[in-house]
């Protein structure tokens, strides 16, 4: 859907008697606050004419095509998306930026249209995942790694017990996510990973490696958030090397398809910033990209979309350190104990009515926009001054459970 440019309605916005100043909304910074606010918000008065396009939705377009079908992830731009913000908005530009890149959908499309595209995100499975789908990989060399891996454990499949080399990570109730064998297959699955000298190849093996942890656990398929299924006594031990080898196979079919595809001359870089706190100029100087196309976090982890969550047992399998503090160091981690009062009406609003029904829950919220509004300032200081495009895409208002958050109104 897309939205026709906001107009101000002749009809005056109402306005309290005493208009809250900064220091009125900062002067406490307790839970009594929350109870008893000092804050009187604007009455919020719809401002928005829209329009709808049914082109934009996508709904029977194929979004695994090319390396957009490494690894699923919560919450994935549709490529075509991406795709067509760049060819409407962006035909001219030469530097493409994903402040929350995730799994890198607009970075591969940024690449494909021969653009240069810097990513960051604070999760290192996304990372790795949005650095495996834009490396080009020699898939000659590729192939003679593949055809080792396959002829190695079609031989090793029954005599698992036997194979010395097993790296097995200490998880925090490992048991209760993984069987005895499956934990034994995989410890074999990450040995042989760790011996490919090759980073490229590396990576390839291990974006594939981590979806398989997630098939092959007792893990809900298809919930964000950590939860064991409940069958997971009943279910018989999953072919733990034929996923592996499927996920390879999907994935390398999908790597010749973005390197045909590809212009040449384009690069990605990808980092571990955070945008709520800084860009590095070393990175990203001021007025240096030419457009910003990204797909925001749909709201803190905690409530919303459980991203640490999701990744937390691959980021474990895969040795990175801290894997189970994702989600406090992403949006909104860190709940606020004030009122803020924000620039946009739309969100105040959202806000007054949560406050009024869950004096609690808003503090979740007036955290994560906070943190967004930092963010969205440090980004746009990126932007050429001559261009200051800025295109965000949110899918859908993100529902609360007890309000409706308009995330495509509150970013510009």
């Amino acid at each position: 859907m897309v939205k026709s440019k906001q107009k101000t309605p002749k009809k005056k916005i109402s306005r309290q008697k005493t208009k809250p100043t900064k220091r009125t909304l900062n002067s406490k910074c307790h839970s009594n606050l929350i109870s008893e606010p000092e804050v009187e918000y604007r009455n919020f008065v719809q401002r928005t004419n829209k329009t709808v396009d049914e082109s934009w939705d996508f709904r029977k377009a194929n979004t695994k095509e090319f390396t957009h079908c490494f690894h699923s992830y919560p919450a994935m731009m549709i490529p075509q998306l991406a795709r067509r913000i760049l060819s409407t908005y962006g035909s001219k530009s030469k530097i493409l930026f994903d402040p929350y890149c995730g799994t890198g959908t607009s970075l591969v499309e940024a690449n494909l249209e021969g653009k240069n595209a810097i990513g960051t995100d604070i999760n290192p499975l996304a990372r790795l995942i949005a650095t495996a789908k834009t490396t080009k990989a020699d898939i000659q060399v590729l192939d003679l790694f593949l055809h080792d891996f396959m002829n190695y454990f079609f031989s090793i499949n029954f005599q698992v017990d036997k194979i010395k080399s097993v790296l097995i990570p200490e998880i925090k109730n490992i048991d209760f996510w993984f069987t005895k064998s499956v934990q034994k297959k995989l410890g074999v699955l990450r040995g042989y990973i760790e011996n490919i000298n090759d980073v490229s190849i590396k990576n390839f093996f291990k974006v594939a490696f981590s979806e398989t942890v997630r098939e092959v656990s007792n893990q809900k398929q298809r919930e964000f958030k950590l939860v064991r299924r409940k069958d997971f006594e009943e279910r018989i031990d999953p072919d733990v090397f034929g996923v592996m080898i499927a996920k390879l196979s999907r994935n390398k079919t999908g790597l010749i398809e973005f390197e045909k595809s590809c212009k040449k001359g384009s690069l990605t870089s990808i980092y571990n910033f955070n945008t709520v706190e800084n860009i590095p100029k070393e990175i990203l100087k001021e007025n240096s990209v030419d457009i910003v196309v990204t797909s925001p976090p749909y709201g803190d982890s905690r409530t919303t979309v459980a991203y640490g969550q999701y990744s937390r047992l691959a980021n474990e399998w895969l040795g990175y350190p801290q894997a189970n503090q994702i989600d406090n160091k992403l949006m909104g981690g860190k709940k606020r104990k004030h009122i803020h009062f924000f620039k946009s009406d739309v969100l105040n609003d959202v806000i007054s009515t949560i406050q009024k029904e869950d004096k609690e829950r808003v503090r979740d919220v007036i955290s994560f926009y906070e943190d967004y509004e930092q963010s969205i300032n440090h980004v746009a200081t990126t932007l050429k001054r001559r261009l200051r495009l800025l295109c965000c895409w949110q899918p859908h208002g993100q529902r609360r459970e007890h309000s409706d958050r308009r995330n495509h109104y509150t970013t510009l």
